[in-house]
């Protein structure tokens, strides 16, 4: 069953370039969500080097703070890695499987899993992502993919620490290209997840929050939270528009909250 308070989570990716410039964005989206925190949960995502100067705007607020990766290791020699143990403590939450992590590092299912248990080890709320390629898509094999990524994440994710995960629906074909997902689509796929997390976690399985993300902008942003089974999205390249975003925390939080999960999965 979707949460009361929908997540919309930004993800900046390798943007922007300077410190000054991530404060300045980190401050321009705080009035939108102070105003309907009540509404809209929203948890920032910046490059590790501009984690600390966000953190300072951020102090005080409700506003989550997150990293884009982490290790699975707690420390050793892994030169250029950030573990999850050292974000804990002063960062809300991880992202892990991002499709851009498995395309351009060839981060397969199984590293995944490790960085998901390790993330959920140390403390902080993991947002999973999951999603299919476009020949996937066009062969009809959504839902085989889907499950199969779902599954081999979760391994190692123990039913209690089920509470602090979050899944994100990414199909890979709508991320940066503009092509959103059909939102029928979208919400067949995130039915499909849900099953299979209760299937794997057992009744915590239910509490899990899933998002989606792909091409998410404030003109499409209520079609996607407005659906049954959806607790928000992952944003990526709109979120580093400040009044964009700042329109999609607003329209997220005019929309009305679903009662009950919805649609059948393909």
């Amino acid at each position: 069953m979707p949460a009361s308070r929908p997540l919309l989570a930004a993800n900046w990716k390798m943007n922007p370039l300077s410190a000054g410039a991530a404060a300045e964005l980190a401050g321009d989206v705080l009035p939108a969500a102070r105003e309907h925190a009540g509404r809209v949960e929203v948890a920032l995502f910046p490059p590790f080097p501009w984690l600390l100067p966000v953190a300072r705007v951020l102090e005080g607020t409700e506003v989550g703070l997150g990293a884009q990766d982490c290790h699975w290791e707690a420390s050793g020699a892994f030169t250029g890695e950030v573990s999850a143990a050292m974000l804990a403590g002063w960062c809300d939450w991880v992202i892990v499987g991002h499709s851009e992590r498995r395309i351009h590092f060839g981060e397969d299912d199984g590293m995944v899993a490790r960085k998901a248990a390790a993330g959920l080890a140390a403390g902080l709320d993991v947002i999973l992502c999951v999603g299919e390629r476009e020949e996937e898509f066009v062969d009809g094999r959504t839902g085989a993919v889907i499950e199969r990524q779902l599954r081999a994440g979760l391994e190692g994710v123990e039913a209690r620490g089920g509470r602090r995960l979050v899944v994100a629906y990414e199909p890979v074909w709508a991320i940066g290209t503009g092509r959103n997902a059909d939102p029928d689509h979208a919400g067949r796929t995130i039915g499909l997840i849900r099953r299979t997390l209760v299937d794997v976690l057992g009744r915590p399985g239910q509490e899990v929050r899933v998002l989606y993300g792909g091409s998410v902008n404030a003109a499409n942003v209520a079609s996607y939270v407005g659906l049954p089974t959806c607790d928000g999205c992952l944003v990526g390249g709109a979120s580093l528009k400040a009044a964009e975003f700042s329109r999609m925390i607003a329209e997220v939080a005019a929309l009305p909250r679903a009662v009950a999960a919805g649609e059948e999965a393909e």
